[in-house]
């Protein structure tokens, strides 16, 4: 049988639509064979995912996608294979829920002073106990009919230099890496291109996340052309990082993102799921 990989995913843990269980049960109708959830700061939905694995056959293989700062910038690094019982992690991803929770309550107050009220406690409502994002915070400004779009949202109100943008300081790069390798698994840039960085600063930034004991990078998401996927697979050959591939599914609304709808891996670069027990 062909294995049909999707190593980046999200669920109502953090910023997705589905529960952990739907989204697995998702993942096995469209062909998955083996599928990540990569929640953002967060392995709260494993256990449920889990469960739901193992009675459709589909491979479980926790995971995380922590947000981590270099030179300034927010990075986002995904986590293949943890172990949620890790303490250094658990404990991190306790601290990372408190600095959410600040940021969302700053992004809330900015809304009230553009004449937006009620964001806080929608968003809180919205996410239950898992993570808030500024996906969370789109979704509300969407509901409310104040934009069209989630990217509208982000493009008048919640990306940096908008009004409800807040600076926030996550761990370190090194850190973040730390804590995935401490708990046993493999480290991957995730997305790559979407930081639009220009070559030197990529090759410093993965000159950094390998030095600190990265050993892969998304080569294939849900969003990328064949010439991004051949850049891509440039960078993990040049600098010899195993090849991901994950769809970063967060809702059945986007027709354009799917679980397991995916172009190959290229045959030159080595998978990451080789790297995994």
């Amino acid at each position: 049988m062909t294995e049909v990989y999707d190593l980046h995913c999200h669920s109502t843990a953090s910023d997705g639509a589905l529960s952990p269980a739907e989204l697995v049960q998702r993942a096995h109708q469209h062909g998955v064979t083996a599928l990540a959830l990569t929640d953002h700061d967060t392995m709260a939905g494993i256990a449920e995912a889990k469960a739901t694995a193992i009675a459709t056959g589909i491979r479980l293989i926790a995971g995380i996608e922590l947000s981590a700062s270099w030179q300034d910038k927010c990075f986002h690094i995904v986590g293949l294979g943890v172990d949620p019982a890790y303490a250094p992690l658990a404990q991190a991803t306790n601290n990372l829920q408190k600095i959410r929770l600040e940021r969302a309550e700053k992004i809330a107050g900015k809304l009230e002073k553009k004449r937006i009220p009620g964001a806080l406690k929608a968003v809180k409502k919205a996410a239950g106990d898992g993570m808030i994002t500024r996906t969370h915070f789109a979704d509300f400004l969407l509901s409310q009919n104040h934009v069209s779009s989630q990217q509208e949202a982000f493009d008048r109100y919640l990306a940096k230099g908008k009004p409800a943008y807040v600076a926030t300081v996550w761990a370190e790069l090194e850190l973040a890496v730390n804590w995935i390798t401490g708990a046993g698994g493999i480290a991957v840039l995730a997305h790559p291109l979407r930081y639009k960085l220009t070559a030197n600063w990529m090759k410093r930034l993965l000159t950094a996340f390998k030095d600190a004991g990265g050993q892969g990078i998304e080569v294939v998401t849900g969003r990328i052309n064949t010439d991004e996927i051949k850049l891509a697979a440039d960078y993990a050959a040049r600098f010899q990082l195993a090849g991901s591939m994950g769809s970063d599914f967060h809702s059945q609304v986007n027709p354009w993102v799917e679980l397991g709808r995916l172009a190959s891996l290229p045959g030159n670069i080595k998978p990451v799921w080789e790297l995994l027990g």
